[in-house]
């Protein structure tokens, strides 16, 4: 499905991550892969997980997506080394601890700025760069959570960040369809991420999808990884602005 496709993969930390996941079904996809890291502790972690088997597919660049210029830097990189990108995963997301403890109306003015901007300005900063390289077309996936339409009890300021979000989905599906790059977001349920730790009682989360979601199951980092390929193969080529959720059927019920 992504032979020889040259796709850009931001988000992984570790091997626990949503972003790791769509980098390994990218792989068995036989995709050529780019991650990108911010920080030498970032760095090291990953040149941990490609050893071996996985040198030859994928390269590692810098990029702290709040920076314009690091931004570029990292696609004048890519354009140097690739010519051409076919797909651009954008699995990043960030919040104060501080601001997903007690109550959303005690957020702070830094912190919520700061949320909006790494997990849904830097989607737009990175669209831009991005549509220079994708010549042929391209597809441009981002990851939300249902905490982006419903109230989770400890998701706060990234539940608003995550509904901005899926709205910068469709306004720049809109702006990007007349060059034939797709955009779309998969709404993951939820999965046990270092990330998602911080979220207060998210055990709870975890139990409670168990039991509610019509698979009474949660899903797997394989699960989101093989939707994600879908979305940046031609498989959905005519899909574009859309939310697709990848949470065992937890969405659809009402209680």
């Amino acid at each position: 499905m992504l032979r020889n496709k040259n796709i850009l993969i931001m988000g992984v930390r570790n091997k626990w991550s949503i972003a790791w996941g769509i980098t390994m079904s990218c792989l068995e996809q036989d995709a050529n892969v780019i991650l990108t890291y911010r920080g030498e502790r970032e760095k090291e972690a990953i040149e941990k997980l490609i050893e071996g088997d996985y040198a030859s597919k994928i390269r590692i660049y810098p990029c702290d997506v709040s920076s314009d210029d690091e931004i570029k830097a990292l696609f004048d990189q890519v354009a140097k080394d690739y010519g051409i990108l076919h797909g651009l995963v954008h699995s990043v997301a960030f919040a104060n601890t501080e601001d997903l403890r007690g109550a959303f109306i005690d957020t702070s003015r830094e912190g919520f700025l700061l949320a909006m901007n790494i997990s849904a300005y830097s989607l737009v900063a990175v669209s831009r760069f991005a549509r220079e390289l994708m010549k042929e077309g391209g597809s441009i996936v981002t990851l939300t959570y249902n905490g982006a339409n419903r109230v989770v009890p400890g998701y706060n300021v990234m539940g608003v960040a995550k509904a901005a979000l899926e709205s910068c989905v469709r306004y720049l599906a809109a702006d990007l369809g007349p060059q034939n790059i797709r955009v779309n977001a998969i709404s993951a349920g939820p999965v046990k991420t270092v990330s998602a730790m911080g979220i207060q009682n998210f055990g709870n989360v975890l139990e409670v999808v168990e039991q509610r979601a019509p698979l009474k199951r949660n899903v797997t980092q394989k699960e989101i990884g093989d939707t994600a390929v879908c979305l940046l193969s031609e498989y959905t080529a005519g899909t574009t602005g859309q939310i697709i959720y990848v949470d065992s059927g937890f969405s659809i019920m009402g209680m």
